[in-house]
C-alpha cells in the first residue's frame, strides 16, 4: 500500500502536486474562513452531564435562559475627576445604559474579509448592576453574543466598546470594560506584534537551518511550502468535519494543530530529504524519479508507523470523559493523517520533479563528505555504550526529580497579563468590592415534585449558604418565569479563580446544599469555580485511563513494525524517563523556580502524548536504521556507529525544528500554552538529543542483536537494488 502511493507520486509527479494545489487552496481557505464556527469557547460546555456544574448549566439555560455562546462583559463607569457619584450621575449612568440597550451595534466590514465570515452585527442588552460602597464607580452589565476569539466578534466588541465610551465621555464621564471578551479582545490586541515577530523568528530559524544543513535555498524553502499547503488541507478538514458531525472544538485547537503539522510535517520531510541526499549521492547515475521513488518506498514505511504513533496516541483521548480531551485528540489524529497522505504522496512528487537541482548549488553531490560531529558520535556510543547509558540516565533522572511535589494548577488567571486595559479595570473593581462578586458561584435549584418554588421555601437553604465560611453574601433568591426553579448567587470571600473558592465549592458549599435543600427539590452548585473543580476530578480520571491506553497502543505499533518484543520494551522505557524528565523540568521551571501555584492540569496529559508520540517518531528512524545495518555483515556495534552516523543529522534537524515550533508557543499570552510551548520543545529536544542519538543506540550496541529477539535482525527491510554505488559517505556532518 504504502508503496503503491509513492509509487504512483514518482511516476505521475504533476498530476499529484496539481491535485494537492487546489485542494490545498481550496480547504485552507474554507477552514480560515468557518473556524470560529466550529469552536466554542465555554470550557464548562465540555464536562459530561453527571457533573454537578454541568448539570447546573442545563438548568440555567432551560429555565433563565442562559446561552453558552453569550459574553457577560462588566462597564465600570466613574467620575473623570476622580470625585465620588452623586445621585445624579447615577441617573444620568443608567439614562445612557439605556440608551445603549436600544442601539444595534454593527461590526464593521473590510474588502479583506474572508468570504463566509459570520456578521456578529447585533443589539446589545445593557443594564445597571451596583454602586461600589465608596460611591467611586457604578457597574453595568453587557451581554453580547458569539465566539470571543473570532476577530469579527472581537471587532464588534471594540465597536460597542467606542459607541459606549464617546456616549459617556460627552457627560464627563470615564468607563473601563472587562469580561472574556474583553480580556481575548485586550489579549490579542497586546500580543499581534509579538506573535507576528515570534513567526517571522520561528520560519528564518527553519530556513537558516536548513541552509546550513543543506547549503541550497531550495530544499530550505521548499520544505515550509509543501507542509504549509498540507497544513492547510489537514485544517480544512478538521473544521470541515467538526462542523458535519456538530463536534464543538475548543478554542485552542486549531492553534496547536497548525504548531504539531508544522513540526512533524517539516520532520517528514526531513527525514525523506536527508535519505534522498544520501540515494543520491551513492548512485550518482540515477535519476530524480527513480531515487524518489527508491528513498519514498524505504522511509515511508517509517514516516507511516511514526504517524500512526502519533493517530494511535492522540486517538486515545477520545475514551476521556472531559470533553476538551475528548474533541482534541480526534481533531489531532485527522490532521496528522491527513499529513502522512502528504508526506506519501506530495513530499516524493516534489523530491521526483527536483531531483538533483533540489540541492543546487550546494555540490556535496559530487563530494565524499568528511567525518563530522555525527560519525565521532556514532563512534563515541558504540564505544563506550555503558558510560553513555549512565550518563543520559543520570541527566534524565536529575530532571525528573523536579516531580516531588507537583501540584496542578486549575486557575484561570487573565491571558493578557496584568497590564492590558481588561485586567487594569478588573484590578480597579477589586479594589472597592469583594473578590466574589465579580464572578459567584450560583446555586440552581428546581423542583422535582412538579411543585412552585417560593422565596420562603428556600429560606433556610439561604439561610445555610450564608452561614458557609468563606462565604462573604448570599443574593436574594430569584426564581423562574414558571417558578419550577430558582437562583441563589453566592460571593465568595476569595478570589473565585483560585483554589480556596474552589475547595470552598466543592466542599462546604455542596455539602450545605446537600443537607439543606427542600424536600421535593434537586439543587446544583455551578459558576467558574464549580466548573474547574469538576474539571480536576474529570482530569484525574482520565490520566488513569487513557496513559494505560496510550502506552499499550504505542507499544504494539512498535511491536509491529519492529517485530521484537525486546526492542519495543527498550524503547517505551527511554520515553518513559524522557517524560517523566521534561515533566519534571517543567515543574522546576513554572512551580518551583517563578513560585508558580503548579503546572496547568492540561500539561501533563498532552505532554504525555507529544513526547510520547513525537519521541517515538525518532527513536523509530534510528531503530530502523540500525536493524538496517545490522542486516549487514558485522559486528553490531560498528552497525550502531554507522546507523548514528547517518541519522543523527536528520534526527538532529528535525528535532531543532520542532521544538522551535513547539516552542514559539512559549511567547503565546496564555499560561496554559505557553507551558505547553516551553515543555513540549523541552522535551522534544531531550527525545532528539538524548534519547535517539545517544541512550537508544547506546542500548541498542550493549544489547547488539539479541534486541530483535525472538526474530533476529535478519528479517529488516528489503535491501536497495543493485547498483554499482559511488563510495559510501562518511556522515552527514
Amino acid at each position: 500500500m504504502i508503496r503503491a502511493l509513492t509509487g504512483f507520486a514518482t511516476r505521475s509527479p504533476w498530476k499529484v502536486i496539481a491535485l494537492w494545489a487546489v485542494l490545498g487552496i481550496a480547504l485552507t481557505i474554507m477552514g480560515q474562513a468557518l473556524v470560529f464556527r466550529a469552536t466554542q469557547a465555554s470550557t464548562g460546555a465540555f464536562l459530561p452531564g453527571s457533573y454537578d456544574s454541568a448539570a447546573a448549566l442545563k438548568v440555567a439555560e432551560e429555565h433563565f435562559g442562559a446561552d453558552p455562546g453569550t459574553n457577560p462583559l462588566t462597564v465600570l463607569v466613574a467620575r473623570a475627576d476622580g470625585a465620588a457619584l452623586t445621585a445624579d450621575d447615577e441617573r444620568r449612568i443608567d439614562a445612557q445604559a439605556a440608551r445603549l440597550n436600544r442601539q444595534p451595534v454593527s461590526m464593521p466590514r473590510s474588502k479583506d474579509d474572508l468570504p463566509f465570515r459570520q456578521d456578529h452585527s447585533q443589539q446589545p442588552v445593557v443594564s445597571p448592576a451596583l454602586t461600589a460602597p465608596d460611591r467611586s464607580f457604578r457597574l453595568l452589565t453587557a451581554v453580547l453574543t458569539g465566539n470571543p476569539t473570532d476577530p469579527g466578534m472581537q471587532d464588534l466588541y471594540r465597536a460597542f466598546r467606542d459607541q459606549a465610551r464617546g456616549g459617556f465621555a460627552d457627560a464627563g464621564l470615564r468607563t473601563g470594560f472587562t469580561g472574556g471578551l474583553a480580556d481575548a479582545a485586550d489579549t490579542t490586541e497586546a500580543g499581534e506584534t509579538r506573535s507576528k515577530i515570534v513567526g517571522a523568528l520561528m520560519t528564518a530559524v527553519i530556513v537558516l537551518l536548513h541552509v546550513l544543513v543543506f547549503r541550497s535555498l531550495l530544499a530550505a524553502f521548499l520544505p515550509l511550502l509543501v507542509v504549509t499547503v498540507i497544513g492547510g488541507a489537514a485544517a480544512g478538514v478538521v473544521v470541515g468535519a467538526a462542523l458535519l458531525s456538530g463536534t464543538a472544538l475548543d478554542t485552542s485547537t486549531p492553534q496547536l494543530i497548525g504548531v504539531v503539522l508544522v513540526g512533524i510535517g517539516i520532520d517528514y520531510f526531513l527525514f525523506l530529504l536527508f535519505r534522498f541526499r544520501e540515494q543520491l549521492r551513492r548512485y550518482p547515475g540515477q535519476n530524480g524519479r527513480a531515487a524518489a521513488a527508491e528513498v519514498a518506498g524505504r522511509v515511508g514505511t517509517a514516516i507511516t508507523c511514526a504517524a500512526l504513533t502519533i493517530i494511535a496516541a492522540f486517538s486515545t483521548l477520545g475514551v476521556a470523559t472531559f470533553g476538551q480531551f475528548r474533541v482534541l485528540g480526534p481533531a489531532i489524529a485527522v490532521a496528522v493523517l491527513v499529513m502522512l497522505l502528504g508526506s506519501l504522496t506530495l513530499m516524493p512528487a516534489v523530491l521526483a520533479v527536483s531531483g538533483r537541482r533540489l540541492f543546487w548549488p550546494s555540490r556535496a553531490l559530487e563530494r565524499e563528505p568528511v567525518a563530522g560531529v555525527a560519525a565521532r558520535t556514532g563512534d563515541l556510543v558504540a564505544r563506550r555504550p555503558l558510560t553513555m547509558v549512565l550518563a543520559s540516565v543520570g541527566l534524565l533522572g536529575a530532571l525528573a526529580a523536579g516531580l516531588m511535589g507537583m501540584r496542578m494548577d486549575y486557575g484561570q488567571s487573565r491571558a493578557g497579563g496584568e497590564h492590558t486595559a481588561s485586567a487594569l479595570t478588573a484590578a480597579e473593581i477589586a479594589r472597592a468590592l469583594p473578590a466574589g462578586v465579580s464572578d459567584p458561584a450560583a446555586v440552581f435549584v428546581t423542583a422535582s415534585d412538579g411543585s412552585t418554588l417560593t422565596a420562603e421555601r428556600l429560606g433556610g437553604l439561604s439561610r445555610a449558604l450564608a452561614s458557609v465560611g468563606g462565604v462573604g453574601q448570599v443574593a436574594p433568591t430569584v426564581l423562574s418565569e414558571d417558578r419550577r426553579a430558582a437562583r441563589i448567587d453566592v460571593f465568595p470571600t476569595a478570589d473565585p479563580h483560585g483554589q480556596e473558592a474552589r475547595d470552598l465549592v466543592s466542599g462546604p458549599l455542596r455539602e450545605a446544599v446537600a443537607a439543606h435543600r427542600p424536600h421535593g427539590t434537586e439543587a446544583h452548585v455551578g459558576g467558574t469555580a464549580a466548573v474547574f473543580s469538576d474539571i480536576a476530578s474529570a482530569v484525574d480520571k482520565d490520566l488513569k485511563v487513557v496513559f494505560p491506553v496510550a502506552a499499550a497502543l504505542i507499544a504494539l505499533i512498535l511491536f509491529l513494525l519492529l517485530r521484537s518484543l525486546l526492542a519495543p520494551v527498550v524503547l517505551m522505557l527511554a520515553v518513559g524517563l524522557g517524560f517523566a524528565a521534561t515533566l519534571g523540568a517543567s515543574t522546576l521551571v513554572f512551580q518551583h523556580l517563578a513560585d508558580g501555584p503548579g503546572v496547568d492540569f492540561s500539561l501533563p496529559l498532552v505532554l504525555f502524548l507529544f513526547v510520547v508520540a513525537l519521541g517515538t517518531d525518532y527513536n523509530i528512524l534510528i531503530t530502523d536504521r540500525i536493524r538496517e545495518e545490522m542486516d549487514r555483515p558485522g559486528p553490531a556495534r560498528a552497525a550502531v556507529a554507522r546507523a548514528v552516523r547517518h541519522t543523527a543529522a536528520a534526527i538532529a534537524t528535525a528535532g531543532l525544528v520542532l521544538a522551535f515550533s513547539f516552542g514559539s508557543l512559549a511567547a503565546s499570552q496564555g499560561s496554559a500554552t505557553r507551558q505547553i510551548g516551553f515543555a513540549t520543545g523541552l522535551g522534544i529536544l531531550l527525545s532528539a538529543f538524548v534519547l535517539s542519538i545517544v541512550l537508544v543506540p547506546a542500548l541498542a550496541s550493549l544489547l547488539g542483536r539479541s534486541l530483535w529477539w525472538p526474530v533476529g535482525s535478519g528479517s529488516g527491510p528489503a535491501r536497495e537494488p543493485v547498483a554499482k554505488p559511488a563510495p559510501e559517505p562518511v556522515t552527514a556532518g
